[in-house]
This record gives structure tokens, sequence and C-alpha cells, in this order.
């Protein structure tokens, strides 16, 4: 299967000078894909051209004149900057000319412009950024990381059936264990829509583990675990802080003395393998789940293999036809009356627009 995408080639805190390299390492795991690199065209032939990449059979720059800042202001990129290459990236996927599209620039820009251009899934109200994180049995998703920071009891209930149809078609998981991100594991805990959405995953046909705690993220107790954006995102952002921290306490303690140094040198293999589990890069990429189109945010500081990392997490996503998994799903699942209201999916409507 051939595999197209996008990619924002300005976006993040390097632009260029990761983004093309990353694409190259890319194509060269993929034979099949093809990378449309979106971006300002003198930037991206001047570092196709150092890399010895000019005129590559499966790279087309397309051209865009402008770039979103990494703090610019969601109304400002949407209204103002429609030649971006972040919103001609989107564009591509819109028109069908890619599969895929993959930026590390502004989170909130790239939510709001790919909302905006390519809309919600039947039956969907509202995308949700979902990450993967590493555990003590392998990985778990979670999600929302930050797109919504209030959201409804049927919004959770969509974020669970979105979550575990991914790692369903991605992971090849069959019926997924879904959590419902809380202060404790008892029903009666937590504020009145974490409650009402318990009692929604209880009554859906998904595999819900029912309530559980922070500490069960790492513990892989489930393998989808769901929760508003503010939650997620305090979460995911004291978890990197965490990891940071370790990292500078370890490199302390052994930086101490002469003795300490040589026992660094007896266990650097150990420290290596530890710095491999835990090394962000390997799980880099945020899907924003829930629009009619894949989308991956990378982290904007991302490096060469973190953004190779996200490009394959797309290139993953397409192949197993991760949307129209979804769609299907929710289609399902309002067809029995698990999924109901003002979200239900109008099969004929949406299939026209």
């Amino acid at each position: 299967m051939k595999t197209v995408i996008a990619v924002d080639a300005m976006g993040g805190d390097h632009g260029p000078s990761v983004t093309v390299p990353a694409c190259l390492d890319y194509l060269a795991a993929r034979e099949e894909a093809q990378l449309l690199l979106v971006g300002l065209a003198e930037p991206l032939a001047a570092e196709l051209a150092r890399l010895g990449a000019s005129g590559h059979p499966r790279i087309e720059v397309v051209p865009a004149t402008e770039v979103v800042g990494m703090d610019e202001d969601i109304r400002t990129a949407i209204r103002t900057k429609r030649h971006s290459s972040m919103r001609v990236a989107i564009d591509l996927v819109k028109q069908g000319r890619a599969q895929a599209c993959v930026s590390a620039g502004n989170t909130g820009a790239l939510m709001g412009t790919a909302k905006f251009v390519l809309k919600t899934l039947p039956g969907i109200d509202r995308p949700a950024i979902c990450g993967v994180l590493p555990t003590r049995k392998g990985t778990v998703y979670v999600l929302d990381l930050g797109a919504n920071a209030d959201c409804t009891p049927d919004h959770l209930l969509q974020f669970a059936v979105m979550g575990a149809t991914l790692v369903e078609a991605v992971e090849e998981r069959s019926r997924p264990s879904v959590g419902l991100l809380n202060i404790g594991s008892e029903e009666i805990k937590g504020n009145e829509v974490v409650k009402k959405a318990g009692e929604l995953l209880k009554a859906s046909t998904l595999d819900f583990h029912g309530n559980v705690e922070g500490n069960d993220i790492y513990n892989g107790t489930t393998d989808v675990v769901v929760c508003d954006g503010f939650v997620g995102n305090v979460a995911l952002k004291t978890s990197e802080g965490l990891a940071r921290m370790m990292g500078e306490f370890i490199k302390q303690e052994y930086s101490r003395n002469v003795l300490t140094r040589l026992a660094a040198l007896v266990s650097l293999p150990v420290i290596k393998a530890f710095r491999r589990r835990l090394d962000h890069r390997r799980y880099n990429g945020a899907t924003l789940l829930g629009l009619r189109g894949i989308v991956v945010k990378s982290h904007g500081s991302a490096d060469r293999l973190a953004f190779a990392t996200a490009l394959e997490r797309a290139d993953s996503e397409v192949r197993h036809g991760l949307n129209e998994r979804i769609g299907a799903e929710i289609e399902r699942l309002h067809a029995l009356g698990v999924l109901a209201g003002s979200s239900r999916p109008a099969p004929q409507a949406e299939a026209a627009a």
C-alpha cells in the first residue's frame, strides 16, 4: 500500500534542519511511501541539497509562503495564515492528495486549523489528542492530552471508543481494556462528569475496567486511559518533568567522584538500556483523533529520531485504516443505542458532505 504524507517541514523548534533528515530516514525504511514536504521553498531546497537529496523521486516540495509561530494565536493562525506550511499541509489531506499530515508546530494552531479544515468524523463532537506512553507491561494510550479542558460524559465516552479503536487497529489488540482516570478506583469517587462517564462506559460494549488512578497509567493496568484534556495535559507534563529529573539525578550521582565515575563505566550497558526504555523520542507523535483525516502532532522540540517516529505513527494509522474503523465503530454503537443524542451521525447527509 502506498502511503502519502504531507509534512509541515517548517514546524517545531528546529524546522527543516530536523524535519528533512527525519523524512529521509522514514523514506529509507518505507520504500512504498511518498512525502509532500510543505514549507518555504528556499530553506527546503537548501536542506535537501545539503543532504544530497535534491530531486528525490519520492519527495515533492509543496511551497508555502508563511510559517505559524510556536506562540501564534489560534485565531490568527486560522484567519490570517491561510498559506502557512501548516495550513497547506492540512489542505493537502482535505484535497485527497495526502492521507495524513504530520507537524511539530503550535499544538493549539494545529488542532484549531485541522478541525476548521477537515471537520470531525460523523458522530464525533470533539477531536481529542491521543498519545502513547511506556508502562511496566508495554505501552498505554492516553486521551485527551490537552485539546478539551472541559468535557461532558458523552465526550469521554467518544474518546474511549476512539482510543480503543486506535489500539485495536494499530497494536492489533483484541478488545483493548479502557480505564477512566479518577482520584480513586471506587465508583463513588470523582466529580459528577466522571461518575456519569463511568456509568456510560459501564453500559457500553467496550471492555471497561473501571476507574484507574494516576499510578495505574505506568503500571499498565489498562490499554487505554480516558480523561479530559485538563487532567491529561497536567499528567503528561508532570510525567515529562519527572523523567527529566530522574535522568539528572542519576547523572549527578554518577558524577560525584572518581569512584562513582568508575561505577558509571561498569554500569554503562544498564544505563543505556534504562535510557532507551524511557526515551520519549521512541513514543513521539500524538494523534488528533476524531477528524476526517489523520493528523499527527510531533513534539515541538523533536529531534531527527523523534520526528521520524511521528512519521511512522502516521504511516501505521493510514495502513491500518484507522479513520474508517473509527467511523464504522461509531456508527455501530449508535445503531445499538450506546451512543445517542445530538452527535448521532446522519449517514446520507454526512456522506454527501
